[in-house]
Formats: structure tokens, sequence, C-alpha cells
């Protein structure tokens, strides 16, 4: 059960790049629907549960919101700079990298000579694997009209900045359940719901407001939806942290780069040769079986 509730992330994250592409807009746009259909998500739960919230709650809250705002937001610049199939697996590997190394060094979650060896092979098998999938045919590769205007400079810059976003808010609440039981640290975890999704509003509002950026659009509206899926992910990665720990869940929740890859090529037109293609499944293959590394290691 607690393996499903890692996986279901993976699900409502792998399909927030295809799904905001469809609804269009541009990524301040994206990034400020996504927040507001989190607000949306995080009043129900806290209608739902009514978390007792104190002041300690709504600061990790917020702090954790605003750096989701900075990890979201550059992710969809970088989409729109080289396309989400190069974006997409390079910072999970990035993400997951960054996790891995604050479940280690932060949290001990590794504490034996076999976890560190399962999970480090594990961790360079992940990251092969994001690599695989973004791995280009220079000789034979089919350019979309989108890649051909690729930006390169701009996406890598993108996805630093979305890494270090990325795993800023993961870390602020976990470190903040450290060393509370099961219970009191999923019982936070709800509590933050509200508060990280006020946060992310801010954050986010506050990156459109300094990009002069038109935000009373349709395309804002619409990705109102993206922001009720990944309301969904978040809640589930976060209450499965309690049992497997910072490392494994952000892991599994991490799968939906196959959902993203794959998505990308056929709803979105992203085009693949087909030494590409095998890349890409290849690719997909190593990050699934690193996550399965990571989920055996936690069993030891």
């Amino acid at each position: 059960m607690i393996i499903l509730m890692a996986v279901i992330p993976a699900i409502a994250w792998g399909s927030i790049g295809l799904i905001s592409g469809k609804l269009g807009g541009t990524a301040n746009q994206q990034t400020v629907g996504m927040t507001w259909g989190a607000l949306i998500f995080g009043i129900a739960i806290y209608g739902i549960y009514q978390p007792e919230m104190d002041t300690k709650v709504w600061i990790i809250g917020i702090v954790s919101g605003l750096f989701w705002s900075l990890g979201q937001n550059q992710q969809f610049h970088a989409m729109k700079a080289i396309g989400i199939s190069k974006t997409v697996p390079v910072s999970t590997g990035l993400q997951l990298a960054g996790n891995a190394l604050a479940g280690v060094i932060l949290f001990n979650e590794w504490k034996t000579t076999q976890m560190v060896v399962i999970g480090t092979i594990a961790m360079i098998v992940i990251i092969a694997g994001a690599a695989l999938t973004s791995l280009r045919d220079k000789k034979n590769s089919v350019l979309s009209d989108s890649e051909k205007n690729e930006n390169t400079a701009a996406g890598v810059r993108a996805i630093i900045l979305s890494t270090i976003g990325y795993v800023g808010y993961t870390i602020v609440v976990h470190y903040a359940t450290v060393g509370m039981t099961a219970d009191e640290s999923r019982a936070f975890t709800m509590a933050t719901i509200l508060p990280q999704a006020v946060g992310m509003v801010i954050g986010a509002g506050f990156v459109a407001l300094i990009a002069n950026e038109v935000i009373m659009h349709s395309s804002t509206f619409k990705n109102v939806l993206t922001g009720l899926i990944w309301g969904a992910g978040n809640i589930f990665m976060f209450l499965s942290i309690p049992k497997l720990g910072q490392a494994v869940s952000f892991s599994f929740s991490q799968m939906g780069v196959v959902i993203s890859t794959f998505g990308s090529i056929y709803l979105l037109g992203e085009k693949k040769t087909k030494h590409e293609m095998i890349y890409v499944t290849l690719g997909s293959i190593f990050v699934i079986l690193g996550v399965i590394m990571l989920g055996i290691m936690k069993t030891l």
C-alpha cells in the first residue's frame, strides 16, 4: 500500500508538463495557474482534515512553497527553451542526486555499508537513465519547429535554478519533521499543505510581477487543473516520506519522467529518430530499475 502511495506522485507529476503543454500559456502563466489550483486543493484539505496550524507550520509551509514556485517556474522556462523530453530527464537526475545527498548527509538515511553501496549504484543507474533519455542522434535527428528554436544556455540555467527550488521544497518540510513519530510527521505534513500553497501563490505572483507578465489570461485559469493534479501528487509524496525516507520517496515520485518523456513524443509531437527512441526506452528502463533498487534498499 505504501509503495502505491509513493507511485501516485509519479503519475500526477509526470502528467503536468503534458497537460500544461496542451493548455498553453507562458511559463509564468502556467506557474501562477498551477499555484491557484494548489491553493484550492490546500483549502479543501484544510476543510476536510482541519489540522492544527501553529507558527512553525506556517513558516515551514510558506518557505517550502516559495522554493517550489522557483522550481516549477524555472522548469516551465526550461521546457519552453529546450523541450519537455530534454528538460524532464535531466531535471529528474539532478533532483534525485540532490535529494539523495540530503537523505544521506542531513538525515542519515543510509545507515549501513550495504545501503550506501546499493543506494549509490541505484543513483548512478537513475542518472544514467535520465541522461540516455535526452541523448540525441546527431546524424539523423529530426527536429520539430520548437526544437529548431532551442535556447540551450537558457535551458541549462533554468534547470539548475529549478533543481535548487525543487530540492529545497522537499528538504524544508522533511527537516522540520526530524525526530517526530510517523503519526506526528503525517499530521505536520497535512497541516503544511495550505501554508505551502500560500507560499507557492506568493512566489509565482512575485515572479510574474517582476516579469511584467499578463496573468489574468485564459491560459492561467486553464492551468488551475494542473495545480489540482500537482496537489494530489504532493500530499501523497509527503505522506510516504515517514515510511520510506526522503531519498526513496522522492525517487519513486520521479518515475514520472517516463510519462513525461513518452507523452511529449506521442502527444506533443517532439520528434525522435529510431536511435533516439532506443535511447529513450533504455533510459526509462534504467530509471525504473534504479528506483526499484532504492525501494529494495529500504527493506534491508
